[in-house]
């Protein structure tokens, strides 16, 4: 039941919802791409201290007190390290998406998840074959 089209959803409809549901999916891989970003370009920083030892290690102080200077701690936009842009992106435009998906999930489909998949499955799966059940233990 919590999969099914609610009385009176018209294709077009169970579509539209599906089509908002896929859309925050898309979302959710460029947050992962954005917490990526951020913690490799955090890793990233973090290794920039061993290059500055090897540098003086090597002999080369201008060019460690350049990677200092110029790259340890530096902002990557205009005042903002990477967990500053996570988090005005999660406050501002995923809150936002994410809000707006439920709404049409609750509006359209009562609050139902993954109908249209669900109907897919159904339209695309063998019946009666073991590997192709509806639900778990069918």
């Amino acid at each position: 039941m919590r999969h099914r089209r609610p009385e009176g959803a018209s294709d077009e409809v169970v579509a539209a919802a599906g089509r908002v549901s896929e859309a925050l999916e898309t979302t959710e891989q460029a947050r992962g791409h954005l917490y990526a970003f951020h913690q490799l370009t955090g890793r990233a920083d973090g290794q920039l201290d061993e290059a500055v030892r090897l540098l003086r290690e090597a002999g080369h102080g201008d060019l460690a007190d350049a990677v200092e200077r110029e790259l340890i701690g530096r902002n990557v936009l205009s005042g903002r390290w990477t967990f500053q842009i996570v988090e005005e992106y999660d406050d501002g435009y995923y809150k936002a998406f994410r809000r707006i998906e439920e709404d049409v999930r609750d509006r359209l489909m009562e609050g139902r998840r993954h109908v249209y998949e669900a109907e897919m499955k159904e339209r695309r799966r063998t019946h009666g074959l073991p590997d192709h059940t509806a639900v778990p233990g069918e």
